[in-house]
C-alpha cells in the first residue's frame, strides 16, 4: 500500500537492500559519511523510563479512520497507526536488508498454501497473548472484520488484496483461515500494511468514520492515542494491558503540529520538540552540513519515497496524451532536482514511477527521454490541434492552457520548486498557477475525488511489495462504481497497463515480476501518466537527549521503534 505525504505506495515483497547515510551533527565531525543506518544511542536496558517526548508533525491525517480515504496521510500511519493497531507482518532490517518478517501477532510465520492453486490459502496462528487494550483477545473475528470492512466497504482508501479473498473462517478464536480467489503477490501486506486489524468486538455494526475520524482509543500495540486537538497536536501514552515485550518507556509522546519547515528547525533548535522528520529543503540541508549542537541526524536517498508531478489524466487539458507529454518536454528536471537535492548526492531525476528501494523490479530509465525540448512542445501541441494565442499561451477550442498546480502548504522546497515550473512551463506556453492546500484537505478529499489537475507530492510505502495496479489499474479509480474506493487518484485508464499490472499482482515469481515491473513502467511512461521528479530524501533529527535506537524505518517510519525510546535523566 502506499500512503501520501501523503502516506504513499503499496510496494514491496521480499528482501530489498537500503543503503543508509549517517551524519552525526555537532561534534568534531558534521560532514556526512557513509554508514549502516546503525544509529542506537543507548542500550535499551540503559534507557530510562519516564518523562515527556513532543515531535515536531509536519502534517496530520484528515482522519484516523485508517480504512477510509481520508486517511491519506504518511504522518497519520507513523506516528498513531503503527503504535495502535496490530498487523501481521513487520518490516526489519536484517543486516543490509530490509525484510517482511511475522509480529509477534502470530505464533508461527504465515505461509501460503498453493495445493490448490485456484484456492490459495493462508492460515493465521494468532498469539493467545495478544489483546487489545480492554483486555479482549485479538482473534479471528477481527481478522474477518477487517477483510468485509475494506472489501465491502464505501469510500475505501484501497481494497487491493482484499477483495481477492473469498473467506475468512475461524475454525477456533485463535485461527484465521484466508482462502483467496486467486494468487494475489502482495498477501503479506494484507492485516496489516496502512491498515492493520480493527476490533470486531468495538466497530462491526457502527460507522468507522464516526468511531475513529477523530481518533480512538483502542489499541493492541504499545500505545494509546490519549486526545487528538486537530491543527494543534495530538497525544500517545503507554498501553497499561500491552502484551508484548517491548512496552512504552516514556510517559507520554506529543506530536506537534508544525506544518512549516523552517518553524520546525526553530523549534527544534530551541529545545521546544526533540524529534523532527522534515522534508528536505534546501535550508535544512545547509543547517545540516554547518552543525546543529546537541543534534543527531541520520538521512539517505535510497528510500521508498517518489515525488513526482501527479496529473489527473481525465481533466482539462490532460485528457489528451499529447499535452501531458508536451508538459513534460516543457521542463528541466535535471536542473531542479541538483539545485534541490545536490548537497544530499541526489544529482538526476527519477525516471520510473516505482521508488528506488525497488528499482529490481522497475525501468529505472523509462523516463529519461523527456527532456526539456520546446521544438518538441510545439510540435506536439501544434499536431493537436493548439496554437499560441496574444498572450503566448496555447489555446484551443476557445479554451486556454492553464495549469493549477497543488501541493501541501509551508513546503519551502515545493515552493521553490513550483516557482521555477511556472517559469518554464510558462516559457513554452503553459499558464500555470500554485494553489498550496492543506495536507488533510488534500490527500483526505481533493486527491480522492479527483479535484485537481497536477499535484505535487511525495508516494511513500506503507509495506514492502511489488506492483502498481492499486495507484493506476482503472478499477481503482475512485468512483460511484466502486464505491469512491481506490488509489487511482491520477485517473489513468490505460487497458493495456491493466494487462500488466493485473499479472503483475497474480504472479510469485521475483523474475515474472521484474518483466512485468518494466514492461508497465515502459507503458506509464509512453503515454506520460504522470512525470518523476526525485526519491524524496529521508531526514530525521533527534536531540541527543533522546535515547534509545533512534532509526529511521523506511516503511514503518521514522518512530517504528518509539516504545524503546527514552529521555537522558
Amino acid at each position: 500500500m502506499i500512503r501520501q505525504r501523503k502516506r504513499s505506495l503499496r510496494l514491496v515483497a521480499g528482501a530489498l537492500t537500503l543503503a543508509l547515510v549517517a551524519a552525526a551533527c555537532g561534534g568534531d565531525d558534521d560532514d556526512p559519511k557513509e554508514g549502516d543506518g546503525d544509529t542506537t544511542t543507548t542500550a535499551a536496558a540503559e534507557v530510562p523510563e519516564g518523562g515527556e517526548l513532543v515531535i515536531g508533525a509536519e502534517q496530520q491525517p484528515d482522519c484516523m479512520a485508517w480504512i477510509l480515504s481520508c486517511a491519506g496521510s504518511s504522518w497519520g500511519y507513523w506516528s498513531a497507526n503503527v503504535h495502535t493497531m496490530p498487523r501481521v507482518f513487520d518490516t526489519v532490517k536484517e543486516g543490509d536488508a530490509w525484510v517482511a518478517k511475522a509480529s509477534a501477532l502470530v505464533t508461527a510465520e504465515p505461509e501460503l498454501d498453493l495445493s490448490d492453486p485456484a484456492k490459495p490459502v493462508v492460515t493465521y496462528s494468532i498469539n493467545p497473548d495478544a489483546v487489545w487494550n480492554d483486555e479482549t483477545p485479538v482473534s479471528c473475528d477481527d481478522f474477518e472484520f477487517t477483510w468485509r470492512a475494506v472489501a465491502e466497504g464505501d469510500d475505501v482508501y484501497d481494497p487491493t488484496g482484499y477483495t481477492d479473498i473469498e473467506s475468512v473462517d475461524c475454525p477456533d478464536p485463535q485461527t484465521a483461515v484466508v482462502t483467496f480467489s486467486k494468487v494475489y503477490s502482495g498477501w503479506k501486506q494484507l492485516f496489516g500494511g496502512g491498515y492493520g486489524i480493527h476490533p470486531a468486538h468495538l466497530l462491526d455494526g457502527k460507522d468507522m468514520e464516526a468511531e475513529m475520524a477523530s481518533g480512538y482509543s483502542f489499541s493492541a500495540g504499545p500505545w494509546v492515542i490519549e486526545s487528538w486537538e486537530k491543527d494543534v497536536e495530538w497525544t500517545l501514552v503507554p498501553n497499561e494491558n500491552y502484551w508484548g515485550e517491548d512496552t512504552a518507556k516514556l510517559d507520554k509522546v506529543i506530536f506537534r503540529l508544525q506544518a512549516d519547515t523552517s518553524a520546525q528547525f526553530t523549534a527544534f533548535k530551541a529545545g521546544e520538540v526533540s524529534v523532527i522528520y522534515p522534508q528536505p529543503q534546501i535550508d535544512a540541508v545547509e543547517q545540516i552540513e554547518a552543525g546543529i549542537e546537541g543534534a543527531k541526524s541520520e538521512y539517505s536517498a535510497n528510500t521508498g519515497n517518489l515525488e513526482a508531478l501527479w496529473i489527473n489524466n481525465a481533466a482539462f487539458p490532460f485528457e489528451d496524451v499529447a499535452v501531458r507529454q508536451a508538459f513534460a518536454y516543457s521542463i528541466n528536471r535535471d536542473a531542479i532536482v541538483e539545485a534541490l537535492f545536490g548537497p544530499l548526492g541526489v544529482e538526476r531525476p527519477m525516471h520510473t514511477l516505482n521508488p528506488p528501494i525497488l528499482s529490481e523490479f522497475a525501468d529505472t530509465e523509462a523516463w529519461a527521454g523527456y527532456t526539456q525540448d520546446l521544438d518538441t512542445v510545439n510540435e506536439l501541441m501544434e499536431g493537436a490541434g493548439w496554437a499560441r494565442n496574444d498572450d503566448g499561451f496555447w489555446e484551443k477550442d476557445g479554451k486556454q492552457a492553464d495549469v493549477e498546480i497543488k501541493s501541501t502548504l509551508g513546503n519551502r522546497r515545493r515552493e521553490v520548486t513550483v516557482t521555477e515550473l511556472i517559469s518554464q512551463l510558462g516559457e513554452s506556453g503553459f499558464n500555470v498557477t500554485f494553489n498550496p492546500q492543506d495536507a488533510g484537505a488534500l490527500f483526505g478529499e481533493q486527491g480522492p475525488a479527483g479535484d485537481f489537475q497536477v499535484a505535487l507530492y511525495a508516494q511513500v510505502l506503507t509495506f514492502i511489495t511489488t506492483g502498481q495496479c492499486n495507484l493506476f489499474c482503472a478499477k481503482n479509480i475512485p468512483s460511484e462504481a466502486n464505491d469512491n474506493a481506490g488509489q487511482n487518484w491520477t485517473r489513468t485508464d490505460i487497458p493495456e497497463l491493466d494487462e500488466a499490472l493485473e499479472a503483475l499482482d497474480a504472479t510469485l515469481d521475483e523474475e515474472e515480476q521484474a518483466r512485468l515491473g518494466k514492461q508497465a513502467d515502459a507503458i506509464q511512461a509512453e503515454n506520460m501518466i504522470s512525470l518523476p521528479l526525485d526519491p524524496l530524501p529521508n531526514i530525521l533529527l533527534w536531540s541527543d537527549t533522546v535515547v534509545g535506537p533512534v532509526s529511521d524505518n523506511p516503511v514503518l517510519g521514522p518512530f517504528a521503534n518509539l516504545s524503546q525510546w527514552g529521555l537522558a535523566a
